[in-house]
């Protein structure tokens, strides 16, 4: 049985978006962004906020974990903010410590529904992720 899926928002750093797509990465899951893009355009000193999506279960897969879909709010280096998916175990989400208050998950969420995607973003820009 996994772990039910947390309703709830975290804060994290540049360096922490980077270590969960290595981790991803490594793991092989499917919703990733480049570890390299992560590298270059999310805004290094911005906050930027993991929000659990579904539960991801691999049946043709056995193997696999199960996984977390999050969506990704990220600051990018133009001073905007887009989103994007990964797939996360859900340990490595736990060790994500709660830090936002109630108003300010609502203002988080209320942001992600106005922003435009990594895609769309990176299409515009020029700056797109590439191949995982």
């Amino acid at each position: 049985m996994s772990p039910d899926l947390p309703r709830t928002v975290r804060a994290l750093g540049a360096a922490q978006l980077v270590s969960l797509a290595e981790e991803a990465a490594a793991h092989g899951f499917s919703q990733r962004l480049p570890v390299g893009w992560l590298r270059e355009h999310p805004a290094p000193e911005a906050t930027h906020y993991l929000i659990p999506t579904l539960v991801q279960r691999l049946t043709h897969r056995v193997e696999m974990p199960v996984q977390w879909r999050c969506r990704q709010l990220l600051a990018v280096s133009t001073g905007e903010q887009i989103w994007g998916l990964i797939d996360i175990l859900p340990a490595t989400f736990d060790t994500i410590p709660e830090t936002l208050d109630a108003a300010s998950k609502r203002d988080i969420l209320s942001r992600l529904r106005t922003a435009v995607t990594v895609a769309a973003w990176s299409e515009r820009t020029g700056h797109g992720p590439g191949a995982g």
